[in-house]
Formats: structure tokens, C-alpha cells, sequence
């Protein structure tokens, strides 16, 4: 009976584990619930995440790479003397900026192409202007605490290239903030929800259109009920 009883309890405790270690859907909510994320262990695996603006993203889907929201700078000194004995020198600075990404690095958080940039001693790699508007797959989801298992959750996604291919050294390109990276234009969602902001900046711009007789009140008007759920929907809550 003992026997059975331990089974049992080893049973479901393996049950347990394993959903803290697979979350069939994550929302932005459960990231910032204490009593959800508490119970979530470091890389668990994540099908379908839901952003704050309730876009979804789910392992498979086709993404594109936005725009970079960042910019690298690099400085070359160069040197040189003058006279017969090398009584002078001269030096001069050339600096050279480029647009990265702020949130996708290259490779994998700990992969092949991360390792050998830390035994290069370089810092690791974020993907650059170069990348802009590739449209890539997701191929993992996965959520990680901001520290010890009593901070909210982040979301990492692991992107491949559509045809299978690579992106230099590295096979794969790795979101390291999933919410912030969405919602800076980094990452491009298809069929991505309008927010609250986008459509109250489109609401002013049809008003302004009706004002100057570019636009009909009644364009104006059906335009508005189309908006007001989202414009609203924070409100309410």
C-alpha cells in the first residue's frame, strides 16, 4: 500500500514538473502574476505567447524583422611619425556607427556562434540593419525570470531562416525580449492587433481629414465605431 501511495505522489509530482516546465499558452498576464510565475522554471517551453496588446505568436508562425532601434558605434585610431628619427607622430580617430537591433542577438542565448564571440573576448553580437525585413520562422518560445523565481517573467523566441538556411555563422537568431521587441517594431507580427495609441493617432488624422473637407462625416463616423472598442478597451478594464 505504501509502495502504491509513493508511486502515486511520485507520479503526480512528475505531472507537476512537467507543466511548470511546458505552458501550452502564456499571456502577458501571467508573466507579471506572482502566483502564476513562481511555479514557472527557468527556459520553460512555451507554445503560444499573447502580448500586452493581445497579438499572439505561436511556435511555426512566419515573422519579419522590422526596423533596428539601436546603433553600434566602432573607433579606429590610426598612427603614424614624421622626421628621420621619428621625432613626431600624428594620430587620427575614424568612427563608424551602423543601425542594430536592440533586442535580437545573434545565435542562439548560449549558442555555437555566442560561444565563439565570448573566446574571441567580443562582446555578443546583435544582428544589424542588414537583417531588415527578413522574414523568418519561430522555432522555440521559451520564458525565463527577471532573476530569482520571484521576478516576473521575460519571453525569449528562437527564430530560423523561412528556407532553412543560416544567418552567417550562426543557424539561428534569438529574440531576447519578445513583449519589448514587438512592441518596438523590431519583430513584425502578422495580422498584428491595432493598439490603443496607433488608433487614436489614426482617429485624430481622419478628424483632421473631415475638417479640411478630405474626408466625409459619414466615413468619419463609421471610422469612429471601428475604433472605439480598442480606444476604450482600457478604460474598462
Amino acid at each position: 500500500m505504501k509502495k502504491t501511495i509513493t508511486f502515486l505522489i511520485l507520479l503526480l509530482s512528475g505531472i507537476n514538473i512537467y507543466a511548470q516546465e511546458n505552458i501550452d499558452l502564456l499571456t502577458y498576464e501571467n508573466t507579471q502574476d506572482i502566483n502564476f510565475f513562481n511555479s514557472i522554471k527557468n527556459g520553460a517551453q512555451v507554445k503560444e505567447y499573447v502580448t500586452v496588446s493581445k497579438n499572439s505568436v505561436k511556435i511555426g508562425d512566419t515573422l519579419m524583422l522590422g526596423t533596428p532601434t539601436s546603433q553600434e558605434m566602432n573607433t579606429r585610431t590610426y598612427s603614424g611619425s614624421y622626421g628621420t628619427k621619428a621625432r613626431g607622430g600624428v594620430a587620427q580617430s575614424r568612427s563608424t556607427s551602423k543601425k542594430t537591433y536592440e533586442f535580437l542577438q545573434m545565435g542562439r542565448p548560449a549558442g555555437f556562434g555566442s560561444i565563439m564571440a565570448a573566446m574571441n573576448g567580443d562582446a555578443q553580437s546583435m544582428a544589424d540593419n542588414s537583417l531588415k525585413n527578413t522574414s523568418v520562422v519561430v522555432n522555440e518560445i521559451k520564458t525565463y525570470h527577471r532573476g530569482s523565481k520571484n521576478k516576473p517573467l521575460y519571453v525569449v523566441m528562437v527564430l530560423g531562416e523561412i528556407n532553412g538556411r543560416a544567418f552567417g555563422i550562426n543557424k539561428y537568431l534569438s529574440v531576447m525580449d519578445t513583449e519589448l521587441a514587438i512592441e518596438s517594431g523590431e519583430i513584425l507580427l502578422k495580422n498584428r492587433k491595432m493598439t490603443r495609441d496607433e488608433a487614436i493617432t489614426k482617429l485624430k488624422e481622419a478628424k483632421e481629414l473631415m475638417e479640411i473637407d478630405m474626408m466625409s462625416k459619414e466615413d468619419f463616423e463609421k471610422l469612429k465605431k471601428e475604433l472605439a472598442p480598442i480606444i476604450t478597451a482600457k478604460l474598462q478594464n
